[in-house]
């Protein structure tokens, strides 16, 4: 059987011509023919009806492979410098070496049920949500922007067959402001002033580490912000409203794009101003008078944080603690350093949870705070009307500080 499958035959300049594309089948899949004529004919009006009401695949686009397609998408796909790289790795070490050499078109959802399940018993939780929310948005892609697939081989249904317990995040403990004041003594003892005014300012501001913390700048910091503000429009409107507060600027995050350090926007373009309490702005004061670095958060030995060890050189010492050393003559040790208790309440977190923290915070009965400040300060937008109409005041912020 043959059909028109919507399309023109191309000349020599790659414009269409009046002479129609023809495609044609033997069976109503690859190695089944059809039954008898009936069938085929009725294969036949079907594709017409597919073409007349805009549904139709054709078959070469079906046939295109994984491999093709995925590299494809990642190429035209909008992406931040930070989802580039974490997309291409992605797709690079789990879903074109399975997938690469299947036509698109003939992915089935029995197919993609029996990977899922290989790749949630391969890696951690977070990460497979990750590569499932992928493959999930390149087979929308496929079947939306590319007609390239008629339906996304991905069904969600009611749980049948063995039980699973859900899946609950991780418990977290009470944490009182004494546990943020040991983390800050502790990392005054392995980092020094800065490491004080590090822990700090997260647990109070909520931006998120590592990337926004090491990417704060000496000129968006609250001692220089606003007047400091290359943007004309922002520095004037800024001014006007945080006359008599303190408050810094969330204008970029650092991280390695490809080997090199790249300043790029805030995670979600989360751009935003954050008041401060009094005493953060006089450590921040302290903090930029004792070095001449343009970021306001440098290394033990200056400089940006972006090329040492955060993980095991700062952050682990200052949560897990560590045992007091000697000098030594020979060998590493030159300098006598004090024990540091572990931060029970921290074991085993990371320092995300002092951006929780803050949240908690924020959530308290007595904080009175509206809600949308809340979502503000976090770098999160509210969804629907209530994101539309809402707008946070300078009252809001006032109250925030003063909590």
């Amino acid at each position: 059987v043959r059909w028109w499958g919507g399309q023109y035959k191309l000349d020599a300049d790659g414009k269409p011509t009046k002479k129609k594309l023809y495609e044609s089948a033997s069976g109503p899949q690859p190695g089944i023919p059809f039954k008898d004529e009936e069938e085929a004919y009725t294969y036949g009006l079907d594709r017409e009806h597919d073409v007349r009401h805009g549904k139709h695949i054709p078959r070469a686009s079906a046939q295109t492979l994984m491999k093709d397609y995925c590299w494809l998408w990642f190429e035209r796909a909008d992406l931040r410098p930070n989802s580039q790289r974490t997309y291409r790795s992605m797709l690079k070490s789990v879903i074109v070496p399975y997938w690469g050499e299947r036509p698109i078109g003939e992915i089935t959802a029995l197919e993609y049920d029996l990977w899922k399940k290989q790749v949630r018993a391969r890696y951690s939780d977070n990460y497979a949500g990750q590569v499932l929310s992928l493959f999930r948005m390149l087979m929308n892609d496929a079947v939306l922007k590319y007609k390239l697939r008629a339906d996304v081989p991905i069904i969600e249904q009611p749980r049948r067959g063995r039980y699973e317990k859900k899946r609950t995040r991780r418990v977290k403990r009470i944490m009182p402001v004494e546990v943020v004041h040991q983390l800050a003594s502790n990392a005054h003892h392995v980092w020094g002033f800065t490491g004080w005014v590090y822990i700090w300012t997260i647990a109070f501001t909520a931006m998120r580490p590592p990337g926004e913390m090491w990417g704060l700048q000496r000129g968006y910091a609250s001692p220089n912000w606003p007047a400091s503000d290359p943007d004309t429009e922002r520095r004037e409107e800024a001014l006007e409203r945080y006359q008599g507060m303190h408050v810094l600027r969330v204008q970029y995050q650092l991280y390695y794009v490809n080997s090199r350090p790249t300043l790029a926007g805030p995670k979600y373009d989360s751009h935003r101003s954050l008041v401060i309490p009094p005493f953060l702005h006089e450590m921040h004061e302290a903090l930029l008078a004792s070095h001449n670095s343009p970021w306001v958060f440098t290394a033990k030995r200056g400089g940006s944080l972006l090329g040492t060890q955060f993980a095991r050189d700062y952050w682990h010492p200052i949560r897990d603690g560590r045992p007091a050393t000697v000098p030594k003559k020979k060998g590493y040790e030159r300098f006598a350093r004090p024990a540091l208790p572990a931060v029970e309440a921290m074991a085993g977190q990371d320092l995300y949870r002092l951006r929780h923290w803050h949240r908690e915070l924020l959530d308290e009965p007595g904080a009175d705070i509206a809600r949308v400040a809340k979502e503000a300060r976090m770098g999160h937008e509210l969804p629907g009307v209530e994101g539309v109409y809402s707008m946070v005041t300078r009252a809001m912020e006032e109250r925030v500080v003063e909590y």
